[in-house]
């Protein structure tokens, strides 16, 4: 099973803005999003990667990708944002009985489920809570090369469908993905690997180990 430390840092978050959220980040230990799970069907491998922390009250997600189209036409929470250049984050806190879908696009568009392996039974939650994640977004494109990088800032309490967590000492499961469906080069990649016949990220069994410091 992939295993993660989340440190615990004092990020400032009153001064919402990237670059000021990526100095906080400097010198944290970057994590590869590289397995390819279904390499005869979607071969194609952008460069993505991330750092995660958290300051007690948040965690704090940093993605950093190169891919060859970017693509952002979902404005709307709760939209088809992972047809979009779209990151995800998955957190079980109950053994992977439960978890949490986190999706956004390159325009800081969320999506956010909760409940079971079992879709049918999934609820969303509403565009109020989703709204409490905040983003913050850099885009270059030079030579035809596109270089995208989030700053995801998620509250605990977007995690209250258990009560109230507390972020330091957890012990959790979850997974890291970075998606395109409707993208030129659709793919399906994760942090840890996925062993299923078929394009899925639902599926808790796959999930690694987080244990935040």
């Amino acid at each position: 099973m992939s295993i993660l430390h989340v440190p615990q840092v004092e990020v400032q978050v009153h001064n919402f803005d990237y670059h000021a959220l990526q100095q906080q980040l400097t010198g944290q230990e970057w994590h590869e999003i590289g397995h390819v799970n279904w390499p005869a069907e979607y071969p194609y491998k952008p460069k993505v990667a991330f750092q995660i922390v958290h300051n007690g009250s948040s965690i704090v997600l940093h993605y950093a990708v190169e891919e060859d189209y970017v693509k952002a036409q979902y404005i709307r929470p709760n939209e088809a944002v992972w047809e979009d250049s779209c990151v995800e984050f998955f957190l079980s806190l109950d053994n992977k009985e439960t978890y949490y879908n986190i999706e956004f696009n390159v325009l800081g568009t969320g999506l956010i489920g909760y409940g079971p392996g079992v879709k049918s039974e999934r609820n969303r939650l509403t565009p109020q809570e989703i709204e409490q994640v905040s983003t913050a977004t850099s885009v270059v494109q030079r030579s035809g090369a596109k270089k995208w990088n989030m700053i995801m800032v998620i509250p605990a309490l977007v995690f209250n469908k258990q009560g109230d967590i507390t972020l330091s000492g957890l012990r959790a499961f979850g997974n890291f993905y970075k998606c395109g469906d409707e993208l030129p080069q659709p793919h399906f990649i994760s942090w840890s690997p996925i062993g299923h016949p078929t394009p899925n990220f639902h599926l808790p069994a796959f999930f690694g180990e987080l244990i935040f410091e």
